[in-house]
């Protein structure tokens, strides 16, 4: 298994103070060969005795061996790296099914892992929220966008963050105690993402976290957390199980909203019929 499935599989049976040292592992995952264990205690604010626990508890002997292994099987965070996969594909139809079949076992693993508990958590909050608003950068931008259209239909004042006039901070000056932030966060996130995180939760507002990685420096914060499987076939990640899950979270809100709702969609349909901007 990968260092990030690993922790993930141990991470519920794990001390307070092992998942601190897991969220730093996590966090600093690109170029952990250049850490000790010293270090790397001091960055969760833990003991070496805890951090040497930690280890021992991923199955291995000792850090030493814990980075020998880590440095034998670097982390390939970018498509540059997986290039020698693209053989896989070769265009060929075997290429294809595999490309089918990993998508498939995404969405099934995500569900497996996905608790319904979490998911009425999620729409509850979205249903009671004054404002709704939605942020996802590089690849989670077009997960973003397919949830900012779809909670649309639901109710009002939903609004996305992604702004290419670089006005985030003006859009954000609005957030308060009575809204929500559902934030996509998918593989090489960027920087700016933790930091509008950490101004919504400032403001009061909640956050439902849509995630790869539900170990994370964004899970702590989280009110609701959403994991979800994105590993690709070959060269790419795949977004077949959250888009999935924006999918259903939005019926589901539908669903929760109906009279309401159903008024929206119905004015939205007459409206369209008024453009005459959709061809049937």
């Amino acid at each position: 298994m990968s260092l990030r499935e690993l922790i993930l599989e141990s991470y519920d049976e794990l001390l307070p103070s092992e998942r601190k040292l897991a969220d730093v592992v996590m966090q600093r995952r690109t170029n952990l060969a250049s850490y000790s264990a010293t270090e790397l205690a001091r960055f969760a604010g833990v003991s070496k005795a805890t951090a040497a626990r930690f280890f021992r508890r991923l199955g291995y002997e000792s850090f030493s061996q814990f980075r020998s292994d880590v440095r034998a099987n670097p982390p390939a965070e970018s498509p540059l790296f997986k290039l020698e996969d693209i053989a896989k594909l070769a265009g060929n139809g075997s290429g294809l099914e595999r490309h089918f079949s990993i998508d498939a076992q995404n969405l099934a693993t995500t569900l497996q892992h996905l608790s319904h508990d979490d998911i009425k958590a999620a729409v509850a909050v979205l249903k009671g929220a004054q404002r709704v608003w939605i942020v996802g950068y590089r690849n989670g931008y077009a997960t973003a966008f397919y949830a900012h259209a779809l909670f649309s239909h639901a109710k009002p004042n939903v609004f996305l963050l992604n702004d290419a006039a670089a006005k985030t901070a003006d859009l954000m000056a609005d957030v308060g105690e009575k809204d929500v932030l559902f934030v996509v966060d998918f593989r090489r996130r960027i920087n700016l993402l933790g930091q509008i995180v950490g101004v919504a939760r400032e403001a009061g507002a909640k956050i439902v976290l849509l995630t790869y990685s539900p170990v994370s420096a964004l899970a702590r914060p989280a009110d609701v957390i959403l994991g979800c499987v994105t590993g690709g076939s070959a060269v790419f990640d795949s977004y077949v199980a959250p888009m999935s899950i924006v999918n259903y979270v939005a019926a589901s809100l539908v669903a929760a909203m109906r009279p309401s709702a159903r008024k929206r969609m119905e004015r939205i349909e007459r409206i369209h019929e008024a453009l005459a901007d959709i061809e049937n």
